[in-house]
């Protein structure tokens, strides 16, 4: 689920999410929505809105309109995140956001994505830049793969580094990688008589 979080925009997840809940509560794969009842499921209140989150998740092919509406809304069928994936390669699409090198995944790297994720004051750029940091990767290398310059790479690191409060790129990658429930050495005190 985190990996498809990063390829949604916060109103595209917000709205997948809720779609996806609402279908797993009656056991389904997918349901009829109206603009009307996903401004209700999300708290959004703009029905263009929710329809421009809608085209987004039919164009990443996290759901699919089926047949005409129904009375009052459309019939979607929403996928798993598993699922998501395996239609985008059938059709050519990257399956993960750009500028996550899957093949560098391990529990340490999942805990990271989903400690990006959990902060939600980051930008979807800021969040990639934020992985690639704590994969190891230079400024360089980074602009390199985001396709941005290096300045910008330093902006938004400065940026990353505000929002989890660290002042430095070692703190950074200790915040992300290294399990928080960590048994740290604790000194005892020992009280004299």
């Amino acid at each position: 689920m985190a990996l498809l979080t990063l390829s949604h925009t916060p109103l595209e997840d917000q709205l997948y999410r809720a779609m996806l809940s609402e279908v797993m509560r009656v056991e389904k794969s997918g349901g009829t929505f109206s603009v009307r009842q996903l401004s209700q499921l999300t708290g959004v209140s703009s029905s263009s809105t929710v329809r421009r989150a809608l085209t987004g998740l039919l164009r990443k092919l996290s759901i699919q309109k089926n047949g005409a509406p129904k009375g009052e809304g459309h019939f979607y069928q929403i996928f798993k995140p598993e699922e998501i994936f395996e239609r985008r390669r059938a059709f050519g699409i990257p399956p993960y956001p750009k500028g996550i090198e899957i093949y560098k995944r391990s529990n340490s790297f999942d805990r990271a994505i989903e400690r990006v994720i959990q902060n939600n004051s980051l930008s979807r750029r800021e969040a990639q830049v934020a992985l690639a940091c704590a994969e190891g990767l230079t400024n360089a290398e980074i602009g390199q793969r985001l396709s941005v310059g290096e300045q910008t790479v330093k902006f938004h690191l400065r940026n990353i580094f505000t929002k989890f409060g660290v002042r430095r790129r070692t703190e950074l990658i200790s915040r992300l990688l290294v399990h928080e429930d960590r048994a740290w050495p604790k000194k005892e005190c020992v009280e004299k008589d």
